[in-house]
């Protein structure tokens, strides 16, 4: 039998851009913090809010599944993202993913649920620091400011003219995460990167 085990280690989309994103967190004397957040897990899960599946899958979690628009639940090292009436992502530690789906469709059981492994799809930046939401501001049209977008709240919308998931961290001056499809993360933080100089 042919031996399938993957023969090269992993490769972020950004390995070669980490010592340019940390040459700007130097240079602006942690005004900005740039750094990838590579492999995380994410699970897309769509199911119905108010069927018995959605607690279920809650506990399982150990985190309730968020019901109001555009916020995140995080508990331990799960984060539930709301994407839709009817759809989260389930972020995780790097490696977990296959442990997060398992635990998601033994939930479940028999209800209907659709539940499916998107950690390849997508790289997840942080962006963090005291000038932190004036930098995503510059190529962001959402309200930023604390009280419109405070800790806890996340949005699908576009930076720089490119597709997002932004996450306003819970923890106290954490930043944000930027969750960016792979094949447009190289663009995405040269634009960071070439936004950032002001701060240097």
């Amino acid at each position: 039998m042919a031996d399938t085990a993957p023969t090269t280690a992993q490769r972020s989309p950004l390995a070669d851009a980490a010592h340019r994103l940390a040459a700007v967190t130097r240079s602006s004397r942690g005004a900005v913090r740039l750094a990838e957040l590579p492999f995380l897990a994410q699970v897309n899960v769509r199911l119905d809010a108010k069927g018995p599946a959605a607690d279920a899958v809650g506990l399982a979690l150990g985190l309730a599944l968020p019901l109001e628009p555009d916020t995140v639940v995080r508990t331990g090292e799960a984060t539930a993202v709301w994407l839709g009436p009817d759809e989260w992502l389930v972020v995780g530690r790097p490696g977990t993913e296959r442990e997060l789906e398992g635990r998601i469709r033994s939930a479940a059981g028999a209800e209907p649920v659709a539940v499916t492994d998107v950690s390849a799809q997508r790289t997840t930046l942080l962006v963090g620091g005291p000038r932190a939401r004036d930098l995503l501001s510059h190529g962001c049209a959402l309200d930023l400011h604390p009280r419109a977008f405070g800790p806890g709240r996340c949005a699908q919308t576009t930076l720089a003219r490119t597709q997002v998931v932004l996450v306003a961290r819970e923890e106290s001056r954490a930043g944000f995460w930027v969750l960016v499809r792979s094949s447009f993360a190289g663009y995405l933080v040269d634009w960071l990167l070439d936004a950032a100089v002001e701060y240097a």
